[in-house]
């Protein structure tokens, strides 16, 4: 069944707005009597019913309400700092999307070659993952926040950071850092990796050094990678 995204929706009856109410009539050709799904990203799944079917201003009946639909026993909080090429950041928004992520947090870091991020782009790559995978929950986008501030903020969980260096020791495989239900943020850094300073400064607040593999990962491979291993971690 297709799924629309609609944050502001209030039972029974909702419009949709002009773009989605064009997908649902032009494009899917719906009409009065379909059926469809409304979520609301805060974990309100909405089968609803097509009862005016117009090409602006399509509205809606909600039939029924599922409750915290596809809601996980723990959340992940992605910290990584936009590639040089943004392709490559919004294939990593998608693709965790669709795995399942919370919340992305894109860094400022010494090394970083991007220090901007289109917020508005990368919400929509974020909702169109959203509707595509199925999901009630939306994930937050945060501004590009310096690395230092994601560093002390308190955090109710495992906080990781995945880096190259290495100092042997230093680092453990992800997949011994959690447990199954653990609450997880990761950093991940710019192509150019984390600095030395930044990556002790992230472990004297309590983070853990990670490895990902024995491969050298570009930035988005790498933080798909960690959304991979907490997916696992949780089967």
């Amino acid at each position: 069944m297709q799924l629309f995204y609609a944050p502001d929706i209030v039972p029974p009856h909702h419009t949709l707005t002009e773009e989605e109410s064009k997908h649902c009539v032009r494009v899917l050709r719906m009409s009065s009597g379909d059926r469809l799904m409304i979520t609301d990203g805060q974990g309100n799944m909405h089968t609803a019913q097509v009862t005016d079917a117009n090409p602006k201003r399509c509205t809606v009946e909600v039939i029924s309400t599922e409750t915290e639909y596809g809601k996980r026993p723990y959340s992940v909080t992605m910290a990584v700092a936009p590639t040089k090429n943004a392709d490559r950041y919004e294939w990593f928004l998608e693709k965790a999307t669709e795995v399942g992520c919370d919340t992305f947090i894109p860094i400022e870091c010494a090394h970083s070659e991007r220090r901007v991020l289109k917020h508005d782009r990368s919400e929509k790559v974020i909702t169109s993952a959203v509707k595509q995978s199925l999901k009630a929950y939306h994930p937050v986008l945060e501004p590009v926040t310096d690395i230092k501030e994601i560093i002390s903020r308190p955090f109710d969980g495992k906080k990781l950071i995945a880096h190259c260096h290495d100092e042997a020791g230093r680092r453990i495989p992800m997949r011994d850092a959690i447990a199954k239900g653990d609450n997880v943020l990761v950093l991940i850094g710019p192509e150019g990796d984390f600095s030395r300073e930044e990556v002790e400064l992230a472990i004297a607040n309590g983070f853990t050094a990670i490895s990902l593999g024995e491969s050298r990962l570009r930035t988005e491979t790498a933080a798909l990678a960690a959304v991979m291993f907490t997916s696992f971690a949780n089967l």
